[in-house]
């Protein structure tokens, strides 16, 4: 086994896990991964998007065979955001490579800015009272019998970040699960044992769009290291899945943050010789 192989073996199994037990953000190394193991940021973000589509696709199996999934609420999630990451993928193409990478490496700022803001709120207990004006889980955003109803601010929410998920996915071959995880539980009420296992739905469906996308522009990464990377990745989303009860989730995503942190900081030293 080469040591690229090898590489992508390991790297894969740190992110399916992360995904699996989190409900997203592994996906975000997956095109670092394979720029450090010498694809262009064209080839990494196209050979990304298997990564994200088929680790997610495993991740939500095992996750509804736990009764973790909205299915319905995942798939309509995932199919208002297929518009954005059509549009995502078509964008990437026509901008120059540094570019792409520079805009990698402050996604990954803002998602670890994120994570940590996140973790800082849980310590100091500054969730009490959040829920109090949240909607129910069985509160429609729109029907229409006996009469036409419409939580409108509910359902701009949903909008608004499914199109924004679609463009990060189609742009940058990234799940989007930093952005779905949070939206699915306020604007759609789900408590967070379902938004993370509904999340993978809606990445699946986001990651097919935008690959369906770029297929025939004549992009084609080393698939050897994409199957390695993939296969791995949805074996440790399997995992992750199952074992998201029972581990420190505070811990991992700390040491994840952390992680997110370097790999930016290297992404951008790759980037702004190129930018400048």
């Amino acid at each position: 086994m080469s040591l690229a192989i090898l590489t992508a073996v390991v790297a894969g199994a740190l992110i399916g896990l992360s995904l699996g037990a989190l409900g997203g953000g592994g996906s975000i190394l997956a095109a670092p991964v394979l720029l450090a193991l010498g694809q262009t940021a064209t080839q990494a973000t196209t050979g990304s998007l298997v990564v994200v589509g088929v680790t997610s696709l495993a991740g939500a199996v095992t996750a509804h065979r736990a009764g973790n999934v909205l299915l319905a609420r995942g798939a309509a999630f995932g199919a208002v955001a297929i518009v954005g990451a059509v549009l995502g993928a078509h964008a990437s193409a026509a901008v120059p490579e540094p570019v792409l990478l520079a805009a990698f490496a402050g996604l990954m700022l803002v998602v670890a800015g994120l994570m940590t803001a996140r973790q800082v709120r849980s310590h100091r207990g500054t969730r009490r009272g959040a829920h109090a004006d949240r909607p129910r889980l069985d509160d429609p955003i729109l029907t229409f019998s006996p009469t036409f109803m419409c939580q409108c601010p509910r359902a701009l929410k949903v909008l608004v970040t499914a199109t924004a998920v679609g463009l990060l996915t189609g742009f940058l071959g990234v799940g989007g699960g930093f952005l779905v995880v949070p939206a699915l539980s306020l604007a759609l009420a789900l408590p967070m044992a379902y938004a993370a296992g509904t999340s993978l739905v809606a990445i699946t469906i986001t990651s097919t769009a935008a690959l369906a996308a770029r297929a025939g522009t004549g992009i084609a990464p080393d698939w050897w290291l994409v199957a390695a990377l993939t296969v791995t990745a949805a074996a440790g989303a399997t995992v992750g899945a199952r074992v998201a009860d029972r581990v420190d989730t505070d811990r991992l995503s700390a040491a994840f943050t952390g992680l997110v942190l370097t790999v930016a900081a290297y992404t951008a030293v790759q980037a702004l010789p190129a930018l400048t």
